[in-house]
Formats: structure tokens, C-alpha cells, sequence
């Protein structure tokens, strides 16, 4: 049922119909206008919300889709919640008559075998009816729940084999009926979450949907209902038309791309995915065949959903930045995505951990194919880490508490031409990693020890990627701390003949007799006091280190980014004069003399 439920909400839908015609200024206006509604209902639900990880981590997104279940509008966020929110309300317009729409209505799902991503990603719509009573638009909001009432806090099940371990499977259901709120649905969600915070988060979700309904409701008054479905058809259509533009120019092949899990949550190792990508012409086609379908494979299934959102964040980001970003790029690009394999699995299996991997594997070999193509665009929106360091305790009312470790740090940056690896994350994650860890020290009994760029773990390149971070963490109550390792033996790739990014690792009960490296996954029980250190990777570089100018070598070294050896040895720049007293100058007769060298040992 799942894979033939897959095939019809995967397929392509046809325009709204309309007797209006629409100039582009006009249909770029009610477009900005719907992007203004995105934004406001995003910005209240991350206000309004309770859970740190909406509020102050921003893990949370909005869109439009019409009423044939298209992407029609979108807020700035995180891509992958953007472009994965389609499929779930395409399950719930194909139960129109059956779950009774109307307006006033509002509908949650979050299940993987229902055009969901993962579990804990709550999809709250609610319908937008005009004045005559047809539908024409869907408000959604998308975010991150905290708890999804599975076996283990979180969702996150390091051992699980089916969805029903990890929580509660939601279709489609109605929390509001012709604008009043039904508590038999809205007590049972709250009664299958672990979290006070998630009544407040649910109540955010319900609200913010329901401002943005109020908000679309006025523009199809003002604008008239054939015209807001002209609009939203002639944006669509613009969307597919550029992008396909963009392929056009591109040269004509099969690209491919192998990339490569550590292990799957027990142990199985090299967990693989692999891409084709095949231009002809002005069509671009992504072929996941021949990615990894071993049954027995444990918390490495992504949802056909997610794989699509995936594919598609990093071919947004492989494009002009100015496409507006709508179901016209799925329009424009044909995905295979095999059936039985890590990215679309069979139905009931586990996806928790999924959406970090494979998900992030798919992404990353994409663009690794890609960057034989578009190289000045290659830069792997995706983010290694297996798992973060989720910890759970108790307060004092015995009620319980988690930080999933989504505060502040650097990791995965990428550099692309012309420009190195900055900022804290890389450009997919949109605003989603903003969390201060001060913030979460007031809301949790732990202490940040370090949160400290790392020397030397840079991935080296032409331009290099940004260094990781050290996110060193002291528990200050007894607590139970989950966690699950990869990225150590396949790092994030470099592109082009850059480096690799430097690998993870993660360190238990620092400073103790009992401390010691976590090699594949964890539970443990920590005691008040214990110390978990968690070192992040940094981001790949682009094109060989030894082309990278020695100048700006030198400013790595004073910046504490790249050490002397390493400049030697990776860079092939001969610095004279000592850090301490910064008088540093690049030798040059010695620089050039170990770069013809190094060239020459590249070359062999």
C-alpha cells in the first residue's frame, strides 16, 4: 500500500483552473503577499511556541500549497521542512470527502507512510475556502516536536525496527472543526508526548495556521479567486521554465556519486547511496538505483518524502538563488527513487534517525555528481552528524526535561569558489541552529565547559572549509544521555580536488577513569558532574590546498585556524618569523620550491 500510495501522491498535478489571465507584476505581488503570510505565521509560531528547539532553535517552517496539493508559496526556513510539506496534505486532500473539509477546519499529520517526513515533524493545514466555498489555497506550519511518545524521549529509538516503536503515527487528523478546536484530538496528542512544553507548541502550531488563513482569506478577497489561481499557476510555470533554463546550459551526461554511511545503529558498516544524474537536454534526472536495500539495516530509512525533499534542497541550492522556490522545481526534475531501499522504504519501518542519514547522504551525493557540472555551486547542504548529544532528566516535580543539543556551534561549512567555509551551518539548515547555549543553561541543569573553533579542522582547499567545534558539555543532575556516531571513517566530501572535512567524534564522561571514545551508538546513565565532549566536523574544501594563496595561508595561521605544520604540510606555504611575537611572512623561494612538490607528488 505504501509504495502505490507513494506513486499517486508523487504525481504530478495539474494547474488550478481559472478564467482570469495575470501579468507578471500583478502575479509577483499576490506571490510576495503569500511569502509575507509564510513569514508571519512562522515568526508566530516560533514566539508562541514552548519547546526550545521551535522558540529559540527555529526548527520550524511555512508554506502554501493549492488546492491540487501544490507548493505554491514559501517563508525563509529550513529547505528540507519546505519542500517535504507537500506530500502530507496531498493525503489529506484525497481524503476530502471522507474527513469532511470545511472551513475552519485544521488537520496534523506527521506519519512516514503517509507523505510525512519523520515522526517528530508535526505538518498542522488547515484549507482556505473563498467566499463561494471552493477551496483554493492550504496554510501549512512545519516543526520539530520535542516528543513523539515512542519507547524513547524524542523519538530518536537507536534500536528500533518498526514506526511503532517510535511514537504515534498520525495520517490525518482534524484538531478543529468549523473553528472549534476538538479536544478528544487535541488531549490524545497531548496525552502520547512526554513534554509539558508540547501542549504550547501545539497550541502555536494551531494559532499560526489559523493567522494565516485570516491573512489569504483577505488577499482572495482583494484579488478575487480566479486571479490569486492565476497567480499561483503563472508563478509555478515561471519556477519550471527557469529551472529548466538553468539545466539547459548545463553539459549533457550521467553524473555519478557514491556516498557512504559509517554504520547503521548496530553496526552494519558502509551504508551506501548512490546517485546518477543525467542531463539531456533541458531535463535533469536524479536516479538513486543502486542505493542500499539490505533488510536487515537498522535507523538508516529515510521516507520517500524526505528523499525528495532532500534531492531537491541541494538542487535549489545548485541553481539561480533567484528562482522562486515552488513545486515548478519538482515540475522540472524527474527523481527515481527505488522502491525497498533506504530512501524509500517499506512501509512501517523506523525514520527517526533516517532524516539525518541517509537523508543527509542523498543530498551530499547529488551534489558531489553535480559538482562535475556546477562546481561554482557545490557546496553539500547537508549536516554529518549521526545524532547529537540528547539529554534527559527529571526536575524536581518529577516532570521530565531533554536538551537535544541544538545550541550553538560550527560544522559541515563548505567552501565554494572564491569564497571559504563561514558562518555556523551550512546554508540548508537555514535559520534552524540559532539557539544560544546560554539559553539552554537557563532552561536545563547543564554547563557549557566549550563551544571553540577547532585548529586544523578545516577541510583544506584553494578555499577551505570552516573549521568545527568542540561542544564540551558538564550535566549538572544525574541524567540519561543518547547518542549515535558516524562520520568518522567518510566524512563530509570535498569538492574538486579539496579535502575532505575533518571527521566527528564523541567522548563520554571526560577527565574520568571510565572515560572513553563513543565508536557506534549509546544510552547511558551519567552521574551529576559528568562530562560529554562532542567535536564537530568542519567543512570540505574546493580544489587542491596547494593552490590556495600563501597569503591568505598565513592568515589562517594568525587566525588560529590553520597551524604552522599544517601549512607546511597541507598547504605547502613556508612561513618565517613565530606566532608569538606575529611577525609572520611567507618565505616565498621556500613556498614555491615545496608547492612544485607537492604538485608533482599529486600528479604521480
Amino acid at each position: 500500500m505504501s509504495f502505490e500510495l507513494n506513486r499517486r501522491l508523487a504525481t504530478k498535478r495539474e494547474l488550478l483552473p481559472t478564467s482570469a489571465n495575470v501579468d507578471p507584476v500583478t502575479a509577483a505581488i499576490i506571490r510576495g503577499a503569500m511569502e509575507t503570510v509564510c513569514y508571519e505565521a512562522a515568526t508566530h509560531l516560533g514566539r508562541a511556541a514552548s519547546s526550545p528547539i521551535i522558540n529559540s532553535s527555529n526548527e520550524r517552517n511555512a508554506s502554501i500549497i493549492d488546492a491540487h496539493g501544490r507548493l505554491a508559496a514559501v517563508s525563509i526556513g529550513t529547505p528540507h521542512l519546505t519542500f517535504v510539506s507537500q506530500l502530507s496534505v496531498r493525503y489529506g486532500l484525497q481524503m476530502f470527502k471522507a474527513f469532511d473539509w470545511g472551513p475552519g477546519d485544521v488537520f496534523v499529520g506527521n506519519d512516514p507512510d503517509y507523505g510525512g517526513g519523520h515522526l517528530p515533524d508535526y505538518l498542522v493545514y488547515a484549507p482556505i475556502f473563498d467566499d463561494a466555498g471552493e477551496l483554493i489555497l492550504v496554510q501549512v506550519l512545519q516543526a520539530h516536536q520535542g516528543d513523539t511518545g515512542g519507547k524513547d524521549p524524542g523519538g530518536f529509538t537507536l534500536e528500533a525496527t518498526d514506526i511503532f516503536t517510535e511514537g504515534l503515527a498520525i495520517p490525518c487528523l482534524k484538531l478543529v472543526h468549523r473553528g472549534e478546536k476538538r479536544m478528544d484530538s487535541i488531549k490524545l496528542l497531548e496525552r502520547n508526548n512526554r513534554f509539558a512544553t508540547f501542549s504550547g507548541d501545539l497550541a502555536a502550531m494551531i494559532t499560526g495556521v489559523q493567522r494565516g488563513v485570516r491573512m489569504l482569506e483577505d488577499i482572495i478577497r482583494k484579488w478575487g479567486s480566479e486571479t490569486v489561481k492565476a497567480a499561483v499557476n503563472y508563478q509555478i510555470d515561471q519556477t519550471e521554465k527557469r529551472a529548466r533554463q538553468e539545466v539547459a546550459r548545463w553539459a549533457d551526461g550521467v553524473y555519478e556519486a557514491d556516498v557512504f554511511i559509517d554504520h547503521d545503529t548496530q553496526g552494519v558498516k558502509d551504508v551506501r547511496v548512490h546517485v546518477a544524474c543525467t542531463i539531456k537536454g533541458d531535463q535533469l534526472t536524479v536516479d538513486l538505483t543502486g542505493t542500499d536495500d539490505r533488510p536487515n539495516l537498522v535507523g538508516v530509512w529515510n521516507t520517500f518524502g524526505n528523499s525528495r525533499s532532500y534531492i531537491m534542497t541541494q538542487i535549489a541550492a545548485s541553481i539561480d538563488p533567484s528562482i522562486i522556490k515552488n513545486e515548478g522545481l519538482f515540475n522540472a526534475v524527474e527523481m527515481v527513487i527505488p522502491e525497498g531501499t533506504i530512501a524509500q522504504p517499506p512501509p512501517n519501518k523506523p525514520a527517526a534517525l533516517g532524516s539525518f542519514h541517509p537523508a543527509c547522504e542523498i543530498t551530499e551525493a547529488v551534489c558531489v555528481a553535480l559538482s562535475q557540472v556546477v562546481p561554482e555551486r557545490s557546496s553539500p547542504q547537508v549536516y554529518k552528524m549521526g545524532m547529537p548529544n540528547a539529554v534527559v532528566g527529571f526536575d524536581e516535580q518529577g516532570r521530565m526535561w531533554m536538551d537535544q543539543g541544538v545550541d550553538s556551534r560550527t560544522h559541515d561549512t563548505s567552501a565554494v569558489p572564491g569564497i571559504d567555509g563561514w558562518g555556523a551551518s551550512p546554508v540548508s539548515l537555514g535559520n534552524l541552529l540559532l539557539s544560544q547555549a546560554e539559553d539552554l543553561e537557563s532552561r536545563f541543569p547543564t554547563l557549557n565547559l566549550s563551544r571553540e573553533m577547532v585548529t586544523d579542522s578545516e577541510g583544506a582547499g584553494r578555499w577551505r572549509g570552516q573549521p568545527g567545534s568542540l561542544a564540551v558539555k558538564k550535566v549538572l543532575k544525574p541524567v540519561t544521555a543518547m547518542t549515535w556516531m558516524v562520520t568518522s571513517r567518510h566524512p563530509l566530501r570535498g569538492m574538486c580536488g579539496g579535502d575532505d572535512a575533518s571527521p566527528y567524534s564523541n567522548r563520554f564522561l571526560v577527565g574520568t577513569p571510565d572515560e572513553h571514545q563513543i565508536e557506534l551508538s549509546e544510552t547511558a546513565q551519567l552521574p551529576e558532574g559528568a562530562v560529554i565532549a562532542y567535536q564537530y566536523g568542519g567543512g570540505g574544501g574546493f580544489e587542491p590546498a596547494f593552490l590556495r594563496d600563501p597569503e591568505a595561508v598565513k592568515e589562517d595561521v594568525l587566525d588560529e585556524i590553520v597551524s604552522l605544520q599544517r601549512a607546511r604540510d597541507k598547504y605547502g606555504v613556508v612561513l618565517k618569523g613565530t606566532l608569538e611575537d606575529y611577525d609572520l611572512e611567507v618565505d616565498v623561494e621556500a613556498t614555491e620550491a615545496l608547492r612544485r612538490d607537492l604538485r608533482a607528488a599529486s600528479a604521480a
